[in-house]
């Protein structure tokens, strides 16, 4: 039995390619200064007030109230009754407006589907009897 064998072209020389190393460039920032965490004012400066003194002060905004959970000791904030009552009832509408809009498409697509599909039938072999 006889080895089949392949007769091949010879390879193409190609001439070598040179590439140059890429250069990177620095980038350039103007630095930030931090000041360290105990920076105190100097004696004798008055500081400003700022409308956001019931955040100074550790006390919560008006409209929300604190929950203590007790087994962890923590204060969670919850918005007030109104507020929560107005969330809830905007998302109850929502979902059964959606829901009632889906079984209603549903409920047309059914009826109008036949309907629909036996005019295109109709249609379309009117058209197919003219040619």
């Amino acid at each position: 039995m006889e080895i089949p064998t392949l007769l091949l072209p010879d390879a193409v020389d190609f001439p070598s390619f040179e590439f140059e190393l890429p250069i990177g460039k620095i980038p350039q920032y103007t630095p930030l200064v931090v000041p360290p965490s105990d920076v105190r004012a100097p004696e004798g400066v008055v500081p400003r007030t700022t409308n956001n003194a019931a955040a100074s002060t550790g006390q919560t905004p008006a409209g929300i109230n604190q929950v203590n959970i007790p087994v962890v000791n923590v204060k969670l904030p919850v918005p007030e009754s109104e507020i929560l009552i107005t969330a809830g009832t905007t998302a109850v509408i929502s979902v059964a407006a959606t829901l009632t809009a889906t079984a209603a498409f549903k409920w047309v697509v059914k009826i109008l589907k036949p309907i629909l599909k036996t005019l295109w039938k109709k249609i379309s072999g009117s058209k197919n009897r003219k040619t």
